[in-house]
């Protein structure tokens, strides 16, 4: 289980401090596929980052019970200077995951060919995405982030990533940040909407989309 308790998020800025997100409460239990639906700036990200861990709340608690990913596909973390054979060999050592067990498929899935022996710096920003796609599949997690990431690449790598994602671990735990309805609606057995830093649950998701639509009509 993932569970926030009162989760508030503040960022200092010039004119003062802004609340990002207000109070959340959320429990996501194994097996589920959430949706979470808001605006670009409206926090989305931010929760994501939280859930994953690589940003601690202002106040309120999170307690994980089963292993959570970074968000999908996200490169931040990568040491330019290092090859990106050089990179997965240091994450699989933070994860404790055999990295010689992880590096076939790495290879296959990224398509990188030699350039997983060039330093990631002189990576384009696809070639920089697939590898941090095919990595983050390589470690195995009860819960995946996925933030906005299914349309890195062309088609054929596209699909490769849905494959991966909603096919074959559709036993795992996933939270997704998504505009797209037909995903949602395929992927995701419940939907949030995130606005004015406030998570509501809709039951249904068309509903969803609804209040969704609604409270953004003036943006």
């Amino acid at each position: 289980m993932i569970e926030l308790n009162r989760v508030t998020k503040e960022y200092a800025q010039r004119h003062g401090r802004r609340t990002i997100l207000r109070e959340i409460d959320l429990s996501i239990e194994k097996g589920e596929h959430i949706g979470i639906l808001g605006r670009n700036g409206a926090g989305k990200s931010t929760l994501i980052r939280l859930l994953a861990g690589s940003e601690l709340p202002t106040s309120g608690t999170i307690r994980r019970s089963m292993s959570v990913s970074w968000p999908i596909a996200f490169s931040g973390g990568f040491q330019g200077s290092l090859t990106g054979l050089d990179n997965l060999r240091f994450i699989c050592r933070i994860y404790e995951v055999d990295y010689l067990s992880a590096l076939p498929f790495v290879e296959e899935f990224s398509g990188l060919g030699t350039y997983l022996k060039e330093p990631v710096k002189t990576y384009s920003s696809g070639m920089t995405a697939r590898l941090a796609f095919a990595i983050s599949m390589a470690i195995d997690f009860d819960c995946f982030l996925i933030d906005e990431v299914i349309a890195v690449g062309d088609a054929d790598f596209q699909r490769k990533c849905r494959m991966e994602i909603f096919d074959k671990r559709a036993d795992r735990t996933g939270i997704l940040v998504s505009h797209d309805p037909h995903l949602m609606r395929q992927y995701c057995t419940s939907v949030y909407v995130l606005h004015e830093g406030t998570l509501h649950q809709i039951p249904d998701i068309n509903e969803a989309y609804e209040f969704y639509a609604r409270v953004n009509a003036t943006f």
